[in-house]
């Protein structure tokens, strides 16, 4: 409605001066020089001037003051969403090296604890070679040990067969057998600490 009341005002306001100069024309009847004064014409000027500011104070400078003032307000709300839009990029750049540089580190961390695990896994595998070297090496001895033992006692065996042989050879003359073999056996457990020596 302001557009169509402020389109009439313009319209007749700028037929006015218009409607003056041709009254102003007819009324003197003699060609007009440029640079004469018309008094008429400049009445209804001043008139059409203040009018048309008028209408334009009350109905064109506000909506225009406040479309300038909107752009404004525009223009510096959008500054300042970049100027936030910058300073979170920035944040998340720097957020961004941090987590890169923990990355980093951790993965220099899993370095180092992969490097311990396998030594340590090493010193275990090395100590298990170890006991399992000494388990061999006695069973080896306990084994030897117990062929040691067998071998003196069928050395003993065959000893006392030997001197029962020998002795009843010697003396020609046969005595009981268990009662040969039991005399031998007596005196050989009295050599025993000579012959394990």
């Amino acid at each position: 409605m302001c557009t169509t009341v402020l389109g009439t005002v313009i319209s007749l306001l700028a037929a006015v001066p218009a409607f003056a100069q041709e009254g102003a024309e007819g009324a003197q009847h003699a060609p007009s020089n440029l640079l004469s004064i018309n008094g008429g014409l400049m009445f209804w000027t001043l008139v059409i001037f203040v009018v048309l500011m008028f209408v334009l104070a009350k109905f064109a400078f506000k909506p225009i003051t406040a479309a300038v003032e909107a752009r404004e307000k525009a223009l510096e709300d959008a500054i300042a969403a970049a100027r936030r839009d910058r300073e979170e990029a920035a944040a998340l750049l720097a957020e961004h090296r941090k987590l890169v540089e923990q990355a980093h580190a951790n993965a220099q961390q899993l370095i180092v604890e992969a490097r311990s695990a396998g030594e340590k896994v090493r010193a275990e595998i090395v100590e298990r070679a170890h006991q399992e070297q000494r388990q061999i090496l006695e069973r080896a001895r306990a084994e030897i040990q117990g062929e040691r033992d067998r071998a003196i006692v069928q050395l003993r065996r065959e000893a006392v067969e030997l001197a029962v042989r020998g002795a009843s050879k010697v003396i020609e003359k046969n005595l009981d057998n268990d009662t040969n073999r039991r005399l031998v056996e007596s005196f050989l457990a009295t050599l025993t600490p000579a012959i394990q020596s």
